[in-house]
């Protein structure tokens, strides 16, 4: 009985440890370490594109969470009453999300097209060094 429990108890362990993992579209999964790890040792070309796809799924994530925010900015904007407007207004916090999401879109863009230079530049050097 105890072993059963203890072994129940193990695999509830490990599925939560899964979970904490991100996976991205292309059914690669990639933990916030592993991304800073891949960032640090990123040497060949297939490792500077597998971090373009990782920011460029990033980016997508973001814009849609951006989308979101937006659609709730513009419902909160048609409430607005001015005499009894505190700071900041449900509107604001609203407006201040979909930027802040807006910007870190932009930073997974810039970061996907570095890499992406990256491995196009790594490539062509492998191929000019098989010459």
């Amino acid at each position: 009985m105890k072993r059963s429990l203890f072994a129940a108890c193990i695999v509830a362990l490990a599925v939560a440890g899964v979970g904490n993992a991100q996976e991205t579209r292309n059914g690669v999964v990639f933990t916030p370490s592993q991304v800073k790890q891949l960032v640090r040792e990123a040497r060949t070309p297939e490792q500077y594109k597998a971090l373009a796809v990782h920011y460029n799924n990033q980016q997508q994530n973001w814009l849609a969470k951006a989308e979101e925010e937006k659609a709730e900015w513009v419902r909160r904007s048609q409430n607005i009453t001015v005499a009894a407007a505190k700071y900041p207004r449900p509107v604001d916090s609203a407006r201040n999300l979909y930027e802040y999401y807006r910007y870190k879109a932009s930073e997974a863009a810039t970061l996907s097209a570095q890499y992406s230079a990256l491995a196009g530049a790594s490539a062509a050097e492998v191929a000019n060094r098989q010459r």
